[in-house]
């Protein structure tokens, strides 16, 4: 899995200069269709993404680490605790309200972006949701300048907690029975809303 890897990072960064091989990653694990799937939410799993064509923030994020650390860059993991029944009104998205119940019944999730140092900065880089699901009033980073902080896709309900890449096996997750079922309609819904 790693050639694989490697081979996309040569494909996505051949003939760009770093600026435009930052932003041309960004934009192609970007565009991976956002769905939660929790077996690659793991260290070592992550790269199925490829085969699955799909992931969610844990997947993309330690993607996105992987590539700009082969860009040299420094890369932390960026963690905010968050939960799926809050801040939904802060969007303006027509949320089935099935989702929106069963969403209330969660226990606090966590979200993983990226914190990447450019031009001397610690950036908020997160490539979580695809442009498709702007659509649906999604908060999607589409134009993303390679410099600035880009914006999160959920609102944090704590503070942002920051871990170095060696320490992503930290960031596995158990799955309760409700969980994976709000997992299962969410990707449904999602799969409707980019088709319409």
């Amino acid at each position: 899995m790693k050639d694989l890897i490697e081979q996309r990072f040569r494909e996505w960064t051949q003939v760009k200069s770093i600026d435009e091989a930052r932003v041309s990653i960004y934009q192609k694990i970007r565009d991976i269709p956002y769905a939660v799937i929790p077996e690659l939410v793991d260290a070592e799993r992550y790269v199925d993404i490829f085969t699955l064509q799909k992931g969610s923030c844990t997947p993309k994020h330690f993607l996105l680490c992987n590539m700009y650390q082969r860009l040299g860059m420094l890369v932390l993991y960026a963690v905010y605790p968050f939960r799926w029944d809050e801040g939904w009104d802060d969007i303006v998205v027509d949320y089935p309200a099935q989702l929106r119940k069963m969403a209330e019944e969660l226990p606090v999730s966590h979200h993983l972006a990226c914190r990447v140092e450019i031009e001397g900065e610690l950036v908020l880089v997160d490539a979580t949701l695809d442009p498709a699901l702007e659509k649906v009033g999604l908060p999607v980073n589409m134009d993303w300048d390679g410099l600035s902080n880009t914006v999160l896709p959920m609102i944090p309900c704590g503070d942002e907690q920051l871990y170095h890449p060696s320490e992503a096996r930290l960031m596995q997750a158990e799955y309760s029975d409700k969980q994976l079922t709000f997992y299962h309609e969410f990707n449904q819904w999602l799969e409707k809303a980019r088709c319409c």
